[in-house]
């Protein structure tokens, strides 16, 4: 009998990106609210019994890089666990690239809790996210499935509670490089640390418009798409700010936008946050 698995995985946004300091080691000491919206990529898994992992994607007939996090996180469970089984993954992708909402990270958490379930390894929540920390700082969010402080390089997470909230996301055409802003000499690196029971005591409005994104000065200067995007929504009355290392936007929504109006290549999506990860009872 052939197992197979269909799952979602949602992307993110930053309501805040603050960069607080700087390691020995040269990674960024950040503070972060991340919020799942119901934008989503969708994963189709059957298990193999052959050990290989196969993927391919719906929408894209070139060769799939080695590196592809999907991938790459089906070969790192294999590896932490000695599991013997394997896959054939499946992708349908509707997030976009180089966006700063964490796409390829959600899949590579999706990832792991499905072949969780399909090779019936048994592995908590923990387990889950050691082993996505090591495949990017965004992973165990994914994993840990709620709303959350996060802090440190992104393995630092605490679960908050926020109220619904409806956004605008713009994406324009162009992307821009993450490892290029936080190289770049410009970056603010001394951000005032914020309190966290000083946020959550917040009211909706003050917590959905709290800080800043110290990465979007930088990003602007790469990628001039994010200016004209900020421009656009403030045009429409909106308060915009850039998720992640960009090159998405973002507003909060009172009531939806027309969107018809933007250059040709943009996409807009309207979209609420999600409490809790589609998947939360799988952890």
């Amino acid at each position: 009998m052939r197992q197979l698995l269909d799952v979602p995985a949602p992307a993110k946004l930053n309501l805040f990106l603050h960069v607080v300091g700087r390691r020995p080691d040269g990674y960024h000491l950040l503070q972060s609210v991340f919020t799942l919206i119901d934008w989503c990529d969708t994963l189709h898994f059957e298990r193999r019994p052959d050990g290989r992992l196969t993927r391919e994607d719906l929408h894209n007939d070139t060769d799939l890089p080695e590196d592809d996090l999907a991938v790459r996180a089906a070969r790192a469970l294999q590896g932490a666990t000695g599991c013997p089984l394997g896959a054939h993954i499946v992708l349908d992708k509707r997030l976009p690239m180089q966006a700063g909402l964490g796409g390829g990270s959600s899949d590579a958490a999706s990832t792991l809790l499905a072949l969780n379930r399909l090779w019936g390894l048994g592995l908590d929540a923990a387990a889950l996210a050691r082993i996505g920390m090591t495949l990017g700082a965004d992973v165990p969010f994914f994993i840990q499935g709620r709303t959350a402080w996060v802090e440190g390089i992104g393995e630092i997470i605490t679960p908050i509670e926020l109220p619904p909230a409806r956004f605008l996301v713009l994406k324009p055409p162009a992307g821009v490089s993450t490892p290029e802003i936080f190289r770049h000499p410009d970056l603010k690196r001394d951000t005032k640390q914020a309190i966290i029971e000083s946020f959550v005591a917040l009211d909706a409005s003050e917590a959905y418009g709290f800080g800043r994104n110290d990465l979007q000065p930088v990003a602007e200067r790469l990628c001039p798409d994010i200016t004209l995007g900020l421009r656009w929504l403030q045009a429409k009355g909106l308060e915009g700010r850039m998720t992640g290392s960009g090159s998405a936007l973002f507003a909060r929504l009172q009531s939806d936008v027309d969107a018809s109006d933007l250059p040709h290549g943009w996409i807009a999506r309207h979209c609420n946050n999600l409490r809790d990860h589609p998947l939360i009872g799988w952890r």
